[in-house]
């Protein structure tokens, strides 16, 4: 059995068994709670968006495929080649999941990749701060492919932190004007009486495309007795025949699966997550940011965690959140709403009504302060 607190700081044992009492009483969303100072991100939650495009190449593929069916499989391919870095790079670089830095209303996350594929954009912004939401838009014009999505997190406690993702991301391909709602799955965090969390996924999740494919994605992690962390399958099938795939998967999203031909069982594609090198995303200098970007606005208080002078980290983190509260009362007392950068608030959105209809997916706006979308005319106009 492993001992509590085993792989925490001697000289911070005590501050983590306080931090798992208090998450084990506490009633509401974990993420307002302070956590103890060794498991803090300097990076805040608004940069986790350039997860979705890390291998370029592999995001853009589909729009190079005429055949339905392989287009959907290669969709597939690319969204679970992102799960890597969404849920375990961070454990992997720093030894374990990190709590990120809470974005503040307007808070912007601006980079783009230059690889093979050509140029590929990435705008991230949080559009709500009660509830905290985040949405991004990353395109890549040279191969007309466009994702755009945003997303909120509940966590909550029992036996182990759980997540659950409010919201979705919509793949769009210009060729064959063709959609794909991808619904993000729900986790929890493993590795908490040790003091090495690390994220596991669970339940399953969709991928519908408006070709008339559907993706099913079943998570599972290790169990007790046998298997390995990370573990998934899919199946990808038409519409309303989950009995009868085209293509199935399998293997750990943190390292390598296969998918396969569902009638001849040979193997089409394969992904190595951990022999296939990230695209680096190149960002503006923190000089030349905006004073609402994110490294920019957050660098006095990444420098004071890196340091690990938490009474600093305390009175930067203090500096932001007061003067946001202060603007959020001006906006109140003037009867207005904070602008958007990038993106909109909108009352419906056919594109993701119509595929979520065909998974008996609701829009859930109330959670996420609304439905957001990406404003192109915003983007031209900068």
């Amino acid at each position: 059995m492993a001992k509590e607190g085993s792989d925490v700081p001697p000289q911070a044992k005590g501050s983590w068994s306080s931090f798992l009492k208090s998450i084990a009483s506490f009633n509401g969303d974990l993420s307002s709670m302070t956590a103890p100072p060794f498991i803090l991100s300097s990076t805040s939650l608004v940069e986790y968006s350039s997860y979705w495009a890390e291998h370029p190449s592999v995001f853009v593929a589909p729009a190079a495929e005429d055949d339905a069916a392989k287009r959907a499989m290669l969709v597939t391919k690319w969204f679970l080649s992102t799960l890597k870095q969404q849920y375990s790079s961070r454990s992997e670089k720093l030894g374990s999941e990190k709590k990120p830095l809470n974005p503040f209303l307007g808070e912007l996350f601006l980079g783009k990749w230059e690889d093979a594929a050509g140029e590929t954009k990435l705008v991230s912004e949080q559009v709500s701060h009660h509830p905290p939401v985040t949405a991004y838009c990353i395109w890549n014009e040279k191969h007309g492919v466009q994702l755009q999505g945003y997303n909120a997190q509940k966590a909550s406690f029992s036996h182990t932190i759980n997540v659950k993702q409010v919201g979705h991301a919509v793949l769009h391909i210009d060729k064959y004007n063709e959609d794909y709602l991808i619904t993000l799955p729900a986790l929890h965090i493993e590795g908490l009486i040790t003091g090495s969390p690390y994220v596991e996924l669970n339940g399953c999740s969709y991928i519908q495309s408006s070709s008339g494919y559907t993706t099913k994605i079943d998570y599972s992690g290790k169990g007790w007795l046998s298997g390995k962390k990370n573990s998934f399958t899919a199946s990808i099938y038409p519409d309303g025949k989950p009995k009868d795939p085209v293509y199935t998967v399998d293997g750990q999203w943190s390292d390598a699966f296969s998918i396969k031909d569902a009638k001849s069982k040979s193997v089409v594609e394969k992904f190595e997550g951990k022999k296939t090198s990230t695209t680096p995303l190149s960002v503006a200098s923190i000089e030349e940011q905006d004073p609402m970007e994110s490294r920019r606005a957050w660098q006095k208080v990444a420098a004071a965690i890196a340091k690990g002078d938490m009474d600093t980290t305390g009175q930067e983190k203090s500096v932001i959140e007061n003067s946001q509260r202060d603007l959020r009362k001006k906006e109140q007392q003037d009867g207005r709403e904070w602008e958007r950068r990038y993106f909109k608030r909108v009352e419906e959105c056919p594109t993701f009504e119509g595929l979520a209809k065909k998974l008996n997916e609701a829009v859930d706006a109330d959670k996420t302060n609304g439905v957001w979308v990406f404003d192109e005319s915003k983007v031209k106009s900068k």
